[in-house]
């Protein structure tokens, strides 16, 4: 054992508190690092110590060293991923080499003089789960270093992404964390839309991020105290959450805050906090020390489930610290305030007063998240994707929330502050004009009946029902339930939601999809199986068939649900007749276990048939003799019809709904369904966009399901339209050469005074 380093965590703990008198001393910054090497070589008996501080275009810079020749500071500039260095900037992760030369990334640089060393200990510093730069010590003898020397370095790495994230060492501009003097001047962001509308109000920072300044443990024993009550509060404070959850945190909403106690319980997280006080850091540096590591490794996951879930840790940890240092838990919010975060749970979104939030921005984020089907539900302006926007905004800055293009305007000039005022002014006339015809059907001026639906699956949803006007629910995702639970929903629990639904719904009909699981929907409790291509592995009706026992459970569920009811079910992306043979089966199965028990049935059962994969398109006829309906999935089928990945921003442009190759599918599939007397619906996010609602209802479609927000757009839409007239109109333009016929529907639509 190193001779500096007597027992565990005693050596960081002296080092610590040499740093401490370095870092009290008033000089600057360089000086400061060039005794900070000076001070680690000695404390690890080091021959060489040296600081590489990240600058703009991805470069390490030699800033500071003791051993290696001192010309090459400010000369040496590494690149990410180029040599020993660039790699721990790469991967976020230490590297302890006996024999560095032999390691296939070494780069020998000779202005540096580093050739005789060939151990290598190497370190991150890491603020935030961002890489500012690489700490690295080196000896000549080959020896691997200890466990508690590379404790030591880590500890000091802490210390130092202090110091790089001041400005001190370099420009702010060069930072790639969030920087404590932010521009004044305005700013745009172009993100993703995730929920339409627009909104305009002060910047609200969801856990405005805690800053720790005091780093070096005076008393360790204090110091764990302090950790273990403070675990305690946060466990407390989430149990309190659970037991006075009331109708608005009830159902998926309750069930995420389960996930959220496992994670606040959890052993292992509070263990490598203990490990960083006695290390010699305070409560508040060690869970800062803890996330930021798990930040750097969870960001690189591959696994959507897993990096979906480095959000609930960072909350998690956020909250620790707010209980540490005595803050308050969330922000004051006032009317119309636009929340902004890295990232949101549906439970964190569901802890402000929905009334008072006039739009979310998120830097992260995905469309299909469950907080985005939250603020769609809540009719709440939404766009993700925005990255680096947090770096950017003051708290109480005026923020701009474009929900239909995904921009986002902070501290907006004038003109344009100016220019949403008057749409978000627009916008509210014509919520007026939808409220008026909210109790009247969706009858074109020629006379034909349009069935508008909404998509749900929260209990939340279920209002809208009423509040919009909608005819039913065409499309209610289960599988929100089983994703957001800790463990599998018991058929009791499943049998009391689906019962609830119906019961919302009263009359109206309700069509269930059974469970949409793998691809990007992982269960917490479930087997996760890595696959290079999930959005076309073993998901959906090809998941439920390899597990029948879970697609039967949940059957079961159903039937006894709808008890002297209509009972309306679908299988979802079934790519072949074969499949929805197989899983209708199953149902017969289960439907004839209940007779055999004599147990209360549905009045009436109803199955149906996704297509969202386009091979079945070419199937029509032959499941037209085997389903009851079939509803289009427009999301999924256009992402494989154009082979595009849709949450992708990089290449979600890449196609347009209204191009003549989708149109020319959809009037297909609606021509093959009359042809054979089955009903045909379309459910997706194209549905309650009134121009492609339009074109839809040009096709052939008079059913379609969307979000409930969209009922009255698409509705005064509809109410204004000449069917015929838009039929004729298109009956040309589906054989066009063009990318789009969007602007020849638009100038239909203008031409004819209909609002799109």
């Amino acid at each position: 054992m190193n001779p500096a380093l007597p027992h565990a965590g005693a050596g960081p703990r002296v080092l610590l508190r040499r740093l401490r008198e370095i870092m009290a001393q008033p000089i600057a910054a360089q000086q400061r690092l060039n005794g900070i090497v000076e001070l680690i070589a000695a404390n690890m008996v080091a021959e060489v110590c040296s600081i590489y501080v990240r600058r703009a275009g991805n470069q390490l810079e030699l800033f500071a060293t003791k051993g290696l020749k001192p010309g090459a500071v400010h000369k040496t500039r590494l690149v990410i991923g180029e040599g020993l260095v660039g790699e721990i900037g790469r991967t976020a992760e230490p590297l302890n080499l006996t024999d560095a030369p032999a390691h296939s990334k070494f780069v020998y640089r000779p202005e540096t003089g580093e050739d005789p060393y060939h151990s290598f200990l190497g370190v991150p510093v890491l603020k935030g789960g961002h890489v500012l730069g690489v700490l690295v010590v080196q000896n000549r003898m080959p020896r691997l270093y200890e466990e508690e020397e590379l404790e030591a370095l880590q500890t000091v790495a802490m210390i130092l992404a202090e110091i790089m994230a001041s400005g001190q060492l370099i420009h702010l501009d060069e930072t790639v964390i969030d920087a404590q003097v932010l521009p004044i001047r305005p700013f745009r962001q172009k993100g993703v839309a995730f929920a339409d509308g627009l909104a305009m109000g002060k910047a609200v920072l969801h856990a405005n991020p805690i800053k720790v300044t005091n780093l070096i443990a005076e008393d360790i024993p204090g110091e764990l105290e302090r950790l273990a009550a403070g675990l305690t509060q946060l466990q407390q404070a989430i149990e309190s959450m659970l037991s006075a959850a009331d109708s608005s945190l009830s159902g998926e909403p309750r069930d995420v805050l389960e996930a959220y106690r496992m994670f606040a319980n959890d052993s292992g997280w509070a263990r490598r906090m203990e490990e960083a006080v006695r290390n010699g850091l305070t409560a508040e540096a060690a869970v800062e020390r803890v996330q930021s590591d798990t930040r750097a490794r969870m960001s690189r996951q591959r696994d959507p489930y897993l990096r979906e879930r480095l959000h609930d840790l960072d909350d998690l940890a956020n909250r620790l610290l707010r209980i540490l240092v005595g803050a308050p838990a969330h922000p004051k919010m006032t009317q119309g305030a636009v929340l902004l975060a890295r990232n949101l749970g549906p439970a964190e979104l569901l802890d402000y007063d929905p009334a008072l939030i006039g739009g979310v921005v998120l830097e992260e984020g995905s469309p299909n998240a469950h907080v985005t089907i939250v603020a769609k539900a809540l009719e709440i302006p939404m766009v993700g994707m925005a990255d680096g926007v947090l770096a950017h905004v003051n708290q109480g800055d005026q923020v701009v929330v474009d929900g239909a293009s995904g921009e986002v305007h902070l501290r907006p000039e004038k003109e344009v502050a100016a220019y949403y005022a008057e749409q978000i002014a627009s916008h509210k006339h014509q919520r007026a004009e939808f409220a008026a015809i909210k109790d009247e059907p969706a009858v074109t001026l020629d006379g034909c009946r349009i069935m508008l639906n909404v998509n749900a699956g929260l209990v939340m949803d279920l209002p809208h029902l009423d509040e919009v006007g909608a005819d039913g629910i065409g499309l209610f995702r289960t599988e929100l339930q089983f994703m957001v639970s800790s463990t599998m929903p018991r058929l009791a629990a499943q049998k009391e939601f689906y019962a609830q639904v119906l019961d919302a719904a009263q009359e109206r009909p309700v069509v269930f999809r059974t469970l949409d699981l793998g691809g990007d929907k992982m269960l917490p409790y479930g087997k996760i199986r890595r696959e290079d291509n999930p959005a076309l592995g073993l998901r959906a009706i090809r998941l439920a068939l390899s597990r029948p026992a879970l697609l039967r459970y949940q059957m079961r569920a159903f039937l006894l649900a709808a008890e002297g009811r209509q009972l309306n079910l679908m299988f979802p992306m079934v790519a072949e007749v074969s499949e929805f043979r197989a899983a209708k089966a199953l149902l017969n199965l289960e439907m004839g276990r209940l007779k055999r028990l004599r147990q209360p049935m549905p009045a009436q059962v109803r199955v149906g048939c996704m297509i969202e994969v386009p091979s079945l398109a070419w199937s029509i006829k032959s499941i037209a003799a085997e389903a009851d309906f079939i509803s289009v999935g427009s999301n999924d089928l256009m992402q494989f019809f154009f082979a595009v990945d849709r949450g992708n921003p990089q290449v979600s442009t890449h196609y347009d709904f209204l191009s003549p190759n989708i149109l020319t599918l959809l009037r297909h599939i609606v021509r093959e369904c009359d042809v054979s007397g089955v009903p045909v619906s379309l459910c997706g996010e194209v549905a309650g966009r009134p121009l492609e609602a339009m074109a839809l209802m040009g096709l052939g479609f008079r059913t379609l399901s969307m979000p409930p927000a969209s009922i009255g757009p698409v509705k005064l839409m509809a109410r204004r339209l000449h069917l015929e007239k838009l039929q004729a109109f298109m009956e040309d333009l589906i054989d066009s050469p063009d990318r789009s016929i969007r602007p020849m529907l638009e100038k239909f639509a203008e031409n004819n005074r209909l609002p799109i």
